[in-house]
């Protein structure tokens, strides 16, 4: 697993999300647009980053950026997810891992002693010709909409 560095193209993808609308890197030409990635819907981690990215939106919108939550879950699991936390921003529900392997963010990883292939929790801040401009490895679940702004 190599994940996009910045300066690095991001590959144009096409996946659905939450509410069964397809979604596409065209879709934010000429915006910035933040990619976060997640684990699992619904699990404490991902729960924890969402809602603070929710929290900060309009502090996120008001500073230009658009929103992409993205996971391997299931669109009726990405919905549930985005319902029960009123999230304003789009979840791709990513089962084939299109968007996932574009960034790179799949692979090996370890928890509790135990090795396994899951999605890396990474950030992309990609500008508005669609170049990876920064790059979040080290996501803080509960502040990262400040991780972002600064």
């Amino acid at each position: 697993m190599t994940p996009l560095k910045v300066g690095d193209k991001v590959p144009a993808f096409s996946v659905s999300d939450d509410r069964g609308n397809i979604q596409s890197l065209n879709d934010y030409s000429g915006k910035k647009l933040v990619v976060f990635f997640y684990p699992k819907a619904s699990t404490p981690g991902c729960t924890a980053e969402a809602c603070d990215l929710r929290d900060h939106f309009k502090e996120l919108q008001d500073a230009g950026y658009s929103l992409l939550g993205v996971s391997a879950d299931s669109e009726k699991r990405q919905r549930n997810f985005s319902e029960k936390y009123d999230f304003p921003f789009p979840l791709l529900a990513d089962e084939e891992k299109e968007v996932i392997n574009a960034f790179g963010v799949w692979g090996l990883k370890k928890f509790m002693g135990r090795e396994y292939d899951g999605i890396h929790r990474m950030t992309f801040i990609v500008n508005e010709e669609g170049i990876v401009e920064r790059v979040i490895d080290k996501v803080k679940t509960k502040e990262h909409a400040a991780q972002i702004l600064n």
